[in-house]
Parts: structure tokens; C-alpha cells; sequence
């Protein structure tokens, strides 16, 4: 009878902790349960050598004793005697496991027999009825499948909370947009997901958020960034200018003597902050200076008037 290595069934190592084995077990009973491949005799094998595997390997006494003799299942009476250990009297369909005064508890299995390979009925006992150790023969309850999902939204659809229907395998499903979010953002919409497996719970949608830049600002989280143009003039005197801003125009003084490269900052005239009600950003403005070109003789007269004066 072929010996079986579970940790291979589940592709870990042989010393991974019960928090790997869960993981491992989780991923692969949730890719070859019978009720997402109906049909499928490959896959239900798989399932059942699965949960085999994990009901060995997750019961640390019978991990011990699956450890402890490996591929010499076969010789465990034999080593037993020779450590001067207790005789374990080999059954001839119970393995080391089955009898009432061993050291092992019977490990038993409900369902028909084919559910459990030879080599797990003969190294932890059986053959008749039992306590099923995976909850109801092979079938469990299992959370539904995450879908994955995006959405494309423009900047300036991101200044209010909105409402979207989106189309997810097939189904239609209304979310609603917090104001403030970012690209690349990914939100999870719980039970969104596939159905449940065996009574378990739905899935979650997890939406990844595609935002399309449809200003003239540059984002940098929820502050807006933009260049501002000042004549020679107006950086030298100061001025009132019109802003436009993603609230509407504003006027805004220019102090005199403004420098190129100086930003001015619009407290709360950015974005939304996500999740924080009523807080914005602001939008910054990096001072671009314009020197004339192509001076009138009196207006290089004058510059060399001003010049001398300082």
C-alpha cells in the first residue's frame, strides 16, 4: 500500500505551523471543491486527498504520530518493540490505532469508504462508522469566491459623495463613492462576492479605483498643485488676480514684491480628505514670473533709471 505525504498533498514543508497548513488547506478546498467543479472526478479526488491531508495535520496527535513513522507505517510495531515501548497489537484493518488499549485514539471516518484512502484507514484505525472529522463527510461550509473588480472616475467626480452602478458577472450592483478617493485606491464591498459554499458566507468585491486627471491642477494626495503666471509688474506691485479652482473663481491679492518660485497656498481649495467629512485640502501655487523682452527705448530708460535709484 503506497505511503502518502501529506505535507506534499498540501504543498507546505514539514515544518510549517498550524496557521500555514489552515492557509494552505483554505486555498486549495476552496479551488477543487466538488461544488465549484460539478463533475468533475479529478477534482473531487483532489478535495477528498485534501481534507485528508488536513485531518491528519492539523490534529497534532495524529500529526505526532504520522511524523513518528512515516514512510515505516508499515514497521511501527516493530520499532515500537525495539525501543522497549508498549506492543502495539497491529489490527488487521485498524492499523496501530484501533484497538481499545493502544496508545493512539481511533481516528474514524462517516461516508462511503472511498473517501479515505487505505493508508489512512490502516494507519489511524476505522472501516466502520464514526465521527466525521470533516464536519459531514467531505462537504463544509466555505466564505464564496472575491471578485475583483475597477471603476474609472474623473478628478473632478471625486469632490462629492456619489452613487454608480456597476456590472459584476453579470450582476448589478450599486455602490457608493466616498468623496476624496485616490487612484489606485481599492475599496471591499462585503458580499458582493460569489455565493457561499455549503451554507457559507458570500464572497467580497474588492473595486479598484481608476482616476482620470480632467483639470488643469496636478494632484498630491488631497492638496491640488498648479502654476500661476505674474507679469513683471504685478510680481513687483502686487495685484488682484481671478483664480479658477475646482469650487469656482476666486480673487486672490498677489502681495507686492512677490518672487519667482515662491508658492501660495489656498487653505481648503484642494479635495475632499477621504473619510474625514468636511476637511479639504489646498491648493498650492508655484509663482512663475514673466521678464519682458524686446524693451522700447524709453522703456530701458526708465529700467536703467530704476536700476541707478537702487
Amino acid at each position: 500500500m503506497a505511503y502518502i505525504d501529506y505535507y506534499k498533498v498540501l504543498g507546505i514543508d514539514k515544518n510549517a505551523d498550524d496557521k500555514t497548513i489552515k492557509k494552505a488547506y483554505r486555498k486549495l478546498a476552496r479551488k477543487f471543491h466538488p461544488d465549484v467543479n460539478p463533475g468533475d472526478q479529478e477534482a473531487e479526488k483532489k478535495f477528498k486527498q485534501i481534507n485528508e491531508a488536513n485531518a491528519v495535520l492539523s490534529d497534532p496527535k495524529k500529526r505526532k504520530q504520522y511524523d513518528k513513522y512515516g514512510e515505516n507505517w508499515e514497521h511501527a510495531e516493530a520499532f515500537e518493540k525495539a525501543g522497549g515501548q508498549q506492543h502495539y497489537q497491529q489490527q488487521r484493518r485498524g492499523g496501530f490505532g484501533g484497538g481499545s488499549g493502544g496508545q493512539y485514539e481511533q481516528f474514524t471516518y462517516s461516508g462511503d469508504a472511498g473517501d479515505f484512502s487505505d493508508f489512512f484507514r490502516d494507519m489511524f484505525g476505522g472501516g466502520g462508522t464514526g465521527g466525521d472529522p470533516f464536519g459531514g463527510r467531505y462537504r463544509r461550509s466555505m466564505k464564496g469566491q472575491d471578485f475583483n473588480a475597477s471603476i474609472q472616475l474623473p478628478l473632478s467626480g471625486t469632490l462629492k459623495e456619489e452613487k454608480h452602478v456597476i456590472n459584476v458577472n453579470g450582476n448589478k450592483i450599486r455602490i457608493t463613492v466616498p468623496p476624496g478617493i485616490e487612484d489606485g485606491q481599492t475599496i471591499r464591498i462585503k458580499g458582493q462576492g460569489g455565493p457561499g459554499l455549503e451554507g457559507g458566507q458570500k464572497g467580497d468585491l474588492y473595486l479598484t479605483f481608476q482616476i482620470i486627471n480632467d483639470t488643469q491642477f496636478t494632484r498630491q494626495g488631497s492638496n491640488l498643485i498648479e502654476d500661476v503666471h505674474l507679469d513683471l509688474y504685478q510680481a513687483v506691485l502686487g495685484a488682484e488676480i481671478m483664480i479658477q479652482t475646482l469650487h469656482g473663481k476666486i480673487k486672490m491679492k498677489i502681495p507686492a514684491g512677490t518672487q519667482p518660485g515662491e508658492t501660495i497656498r489656498l487653505k481648503g481649495k484642494g479635495l475632499p480628505v477621504y473619510k474625514q467629512k468636511g476637511k479639504h485640502g489646498d491648493l498650492l501655487l508655484n509663482v512663475q514670473v514673466s521678464i519682458p523682452r524686446d524693451l522700447t527705448k524709453k522703456e530701458t530708460e526708465l529700467f536703467t533709471s530704476l536700476s541707478k535709484m537702487r
